[in-house]
């Protein structure tokens, strides 16, 4: 059986004094959850994070990491750095990252070889364009991105992969994919690695669902048979809102 994993995407938000609040008081609200409760916070965030779930049921992690371990990458933060400071998940290759900063399948593969060998969780994101979605090609992308980021695995690190199925024409948008449309998008993903690695690996790996998560459509989206929790944005920033997702059942 597969553990829900609903992770909380904070982007560009929270100074540490705002972090240290919120965790305070969603610690208190999530504490008898069964699901695994992630919160990935900006940098600055970290180490005020990372002390203040110590004793709780909260893990934190991190938005981005650079593939390279040292080296002449102004502004970047490595691996092992995230590791160092007791972050234990790392989102890779958001459609934000991969809109704004030029990632692409190379790069993501490169961070996810690079997360799973320091021991870090990684959260990796697929997702269509609205036009692909018009254009009746999700699934070709949504398992060509997976099989790219996969590329050169060996099963038993597949297992350790979290994918994060995100429609980009739902995030922050306030749109959804329905229920069944979202189940059979991470349905054909797992296909798709049970194709390359076998099933019983597809079958260990946690796939999420993201895009305009929230309290009034989790359970439905959750409930699904293959979707194991969710990447959360918006909702995310909104102790009560997070934690009825948390909550859900």
């Amino acid at each position: 059986m597969r553990r829900k994993v609903i992770a909380g995407n904070w982007k560009m938000n929270m100074l540490p004094n705002e972090a240290i609040e919120f965790i305070q008081s969603l610690a208190e609200k999530v504490k008898h959850s069964e699901h695994e409760v992630v919160l990935c916070v900006p940098y600055t965030d970290i180490f005020y994070s990372v002390l203040n779930t110590q004793g709780t049921n909260i893990k934190i992690g991190a938005q981005n990491m650079h593939w390279e371990e040292k080296g002449a990458y102004t502004g970047e933060v490595s691996a092992e750095m995230l590791k160092a400071v007791g972050v234990e998940y790392v989102i890779i290759g958001h459609s934000e990252r991969r809109q704004y900063f030029a990632e692409t399948d190379e790069t993501v593969n490169k961070k996810l070889k690079k997360a799973l060998s320091v021991g870090l969780k990684p959260i990796v994101c697929v997702g269509e364009t609205l036009e692909q979605r018009e254009q009746g090609i999700t699934i070709q992308v949504i398992t060509g991105q997976t099989e790219k980021a996969l590329d050169g695995l060996e099963p038993e690190q597949v297992e350790k992969v979290i994918i994060a199925y995100e429609p980009i024409w739902a995030i922050g948008t306030g749109k959804t994919a329905t229920k069944e449309d979202a189940n059979d998008a991470v349905r054909q993903i797992r296909k798709k690695i049970a194709e390359k690695y076998g099933q019983n690996t597809a079958n260990g790996v946690i796939i999420q669902y993201g895009g305009s998560v929230k309290a009034a459509n989790a359970k439905e989206l959750f409930e699904m048979s293959d979707i194991d929790g969710g990447l959360v944005g918006g909702a995310s920033l909104k102790v009560e809102e997070f934690s009825n997702i948390v909550n859900y059942n």
